[in-house]
């Protein structure tokens, strides 16, 4: 295998966040169909995205355990398979519980097989340009509100909840089986090479979870998501809440997202030139201050313009955690330890929508919503200014 091949695993890596994650978050489309035919609650249904980000960050630290004993190829194709088997067995669902083990248990569980170990790997075949190499297997995410989610609305619209559910079903195991056998770790040498600065390679999983960089990773990772997952669900209805249009409040949404995949490419690049910790916090720091600004937010305008601002600044500074993770922890227990990470974040994910449904139905307001995410917000700056020196960089 020559070294070109490593964008081969680039690929493949984005088009597997970008399927599984388009997948899960489809659910929106479907949930209007699903309730008037099966008249089952919207919050019952709604409750299977719940279940999908619990199971999907306790699953992630499994795979990418399982990613660092037995390879990654193996962890990505029980993940491509039980993604495909989740959303036919969910399109064939006759009751609610049984929609909820489908969708939320077996879809979070294949979703949490790709992010974790398919970051792990891509970062052991570059040793240079790597913060460029993670935000480009991350940006499969941003892509996906815009693919999956039009193709299940067409879908949709010209058949039955059930039978489009199914066919994307199928269309993932297409796409996916054979993405995940291209899948392989670099040849040995370069394997070799990666190994070579590792900060600590002996250290175990245990000590790496207990060490102060990995606590200072989580609670970052955490916060972080926990700041920012209430202002993406709630904005749209802070929007419309303001006066403005539906069709307006979902452009909002749409601009916001696209703002996220350029800020994964940008703050990635700037990573690899500048620093990832630098750029780390100063993309927090950004995020604080857009998600405080919608407080004084009203008009169309001023939602377009913090759209852009927030979305380049949460969707930039997220594929940073891996790169850091990779930086102080080496490859050897990389997939455990992002896994990790990851299931931290995937508990502040779970954390904004309730919160914000809460304050909102509290107070008849959203201002405390985006007052509290951006205090957590500024916890997480704080706590990233915390992350210790590399103590590889000396001997480089």
């Amino acid at each position: 295998m020559v070294p070109s091949y490593r964008w081969v695993i680039v690929a493949a890596g984005a088009l597997m966040t970008c399927v599984a994650i388009g997948a899960m978050f489809s659910l929106a489309v479907f949930l209007e169909p699903m309730s008037a035919q099966t008249g089952w609650g919207r919050a019952g249904i709604s409750g299977a995205m719940t279940i999908d980000f619990l199971v999907m960050g306790v699953a992630g630290f499994g795979w990418g355990a399982a990613s660092d004993r037995y390879g990654p190829r193996i962890v990505v194709l029980a993940g491509a398979v039980l993604l495909g088997a989740g959303l036919v067995l969910a399109s064939q669902a006759t009751s609610l519980l049984g929609f909820q083990f489908a969708y939320g248990v077996v879809l979070g569980l294949a979703a949490g097989a790709f992010f974790a170990p398919m970051i792990a790997t891509v970062t052991s075949w570059f040793d240079t340009g790597r913060g460029l190499a993670v935000s480009l297997v991350s940006a499969g995410m941003g892509v996906a509100p815009m693919t999956i989610s039009p193709l299940a609305g067409w879908l949709v619209s010209h058949y039955d909840w059930r039978t489009a559910m199914a066919t994307i079903g199928v269309m993932a195991w297409v796409l996916l089986i054979p993405a995940a056998l291209l899948v392989r770790l670099p040849p040995a040498p370069a394997a070799s090479e990666a190994e070579a600065p590792d900060t600590g390679p002996d250290m175990s999983l245990a000590d790496a979870l207990k060490s102060p960089q990995f606590l200072v990773l989580g609670a970052t990772f955490f916060l972080c998501c926990a700041a920012h997952s209430g202002p993406i669900f709630h904005t749209m209805s802070y929007a419309m809440f303001c006066g403005i249009s539906t069709m307006a409040a979902v452009s909002i949404y749409s601009l916001e997202g696209l703002a996220g995949l350029g800020g994964r490419l940008l703050l990635g690049v700037l990573a690899d030139r500048v620093g990832v910790k630098q750029v780390l916090v100063a993309g927090l720091l950004v995020q604080a201050v857009a998600i405080a600004a919608y407080v004084f937010v009203s008009q169309l305008s001023g939602f377009y313009l913090l759209s852009v601002i927030f979305g380049t600044a949460y969707g930039g500074v997220m594929p940073l955690y891996a790169v850091l993770a990779r930086d102080h922890f080496g490859q050897r227990i990389m997939g455990a330890v992002f896994g990790a990470a990851t299931m931290l974040s995937s508990l502040g994910m779970a954390i904004g929508p309730l919160a914000g449904g809460w304050i909102f139905d509290a107070f008849n307001a959203y201002r405390w919503l985006y007052v509290g995410s951006g205090l957590v917000a500024l916890a997480a700056v704080a706590l990233a200014l915390a992350f210790p020196p590399l103590r590889r960089a000396q001997a480089a």
